[in-house]
């Protein structure tokens, strides 16, 4: 029997990778000869530099930059030397999880540390770059990326205007004449798995804007405001890229790499899997596990899990079983798009915290896969 696994993380209790050998004890209980692949899985968020440097070799990059209330902050990127690569998490730079919620502001939140860091892999020699937009702190629609990068963004006056969502208004202008040239042989693939234009009432700040902290009488200006600029870089660069698929992702951080780096947004998962030639480790594969610590609707809708079984389903016939910590009456959606059959490893009545211990969670997880494996 082969056994294929990439399971996501089970978030505040098990990485994917742990995850993911939880499930392996589970199955050599069983099938003691069977031979088990185990991937670390990511669809752009957190985990992506983890899951590409297991996948692809390479190193951590650990680097201080400005973090996305314009302090030095400590981050990392992952490097590829072999392939002149670079992975970064915006989630590592510009993210939610760097700012404690009293302190989001994202009328001042900036993507300049992204551009620092896209900065220091080119140095590297870095020529192509996989970018994950999740997890975003910033509405600022990549202008203090770009602002890193060269690109100069001037008011009326002729003054740089100030980082963060306050200055998209006063934009009059845009310059390239700084810029590092050598970024126009640069490839940026983008790991993005959302569909939001940059503006409007499905845009960036409408939908996103309140989890970073924009009250709602704010939201009608900085939506103006984010639409003037993509008024201006239309101008600039002769196209308007406001409402692409992906353009409002990252409070419109993927207006900014369409417009000025010539992006390609991918979905995260289906990016991921083919870089790490996934559909090789599927050869053969009798079984695919996959799962997430809550498994619901919104799985069904597109997330991590659901992009493993129908990237599978594409190359190999095989059962597709997913676990989960929380298993919610919308996962029977998960049946329609390509899980068999799906699990929660909770086995007592128990408390969050408890649930949520690691240790917890691995022996709930081993003991349930091995449950189900042995009516395989």
């Amino acid at each position: 029997m082969k056994v294929v696994i990439a399971v996501d993380s089970f978030k505040g209790s098990m990485s994917s990778r742990e995850a993911g050998n939880a499930v392996k004890e589970g199955v050599l209980r069983v099938y003691p000869d069977a031979e088990v692949v185990v991937r670390a899985l990511a669809d752009g968020g957190e985990g992506t530099v983890e899951a590409l440097m297991e996948g692809l070799g390479g190193e951590k990059v650990n680097i201080t930059v400005t973090g996305p209330n314009n302090e030095k902050i400590e981050s990392y990127y992952g490097y590829i030397k072999e392939k002149n690569m670079a992975v970064i998490e915006t989630a590592a730079v510009a993210g939610l999880v760097l700012v404690e919620p009293d302190n989001r502001n994202p009328l001042t939140a900036t993507t300049y540390g992204l551009g620092e860091m896209i900065k220091d892999a080119v140095t590297r020699g870095c020529r192509d770059f996989i970018l994950g937009l999740g997890g975003s702190a910033t509405n600022d629609g990549g202008v203090g990326m770009l602002q890193a990068l060269g690109w100069e963004f001037r008011d009326s006056k002729g003054c740089e205007v100030s980082r963060g969502a306050e200055g998209l208004g006063a934009i009059a202008s845009i310059s390239d004449d700084k810029i590092l040239q050598i970024l126009k042989s640069c490839r940026f693939r983008v790991a993005c798995d959302v569909e939001n234009p940059l503006c409007g009432l499905t845009g960036a700040t409408y939908v996103y804007g309140a989890q970073k902290g924009i009250p709602d009488e704010l939201m009608n200006k900085i939506d103006r405001d984010m639409e003037h600029y993509a008024q201006i870089t239309s101008r600039h660069i002769g196209e308007d890229f406001s409402k692409f698929r992906g353009a409002g992702a990252a409070g419109g951080l993927g207006f900014a790499v369409l417009s000025f780096l010539h992006a390609e947004l991918i979905p995260g998962i289906e990016l991921i899997l083919d870089i790490i030639k996934f559909k090789e480790d599927l050869k053969d594969a009798d079984v695919l596990i996959t799962g997430e610590g809550c498994l619901d609707s919104q799985t069904a809708m597109g997330k991590a899990p659901i992009g493993v079984a129908r990237f599978a389903h594409k190359y190999q016939e095989l059962k597709v079983l997913a676990f989960a910590g929380v298993v919610s009456d919308g996962a029977r959606e998960c049946n329609d798009k390509g899980i068999d059959a799906f699990f929660p490893i909770i086995r007592n009545i128990t408390t969050k915290k408890e649930a949520m211990n690691t240790q917890n969670a691995r022996r709930n997880l081993s003991d349930t896969v091995e449950q189900v494996f042995r009516i395989l």
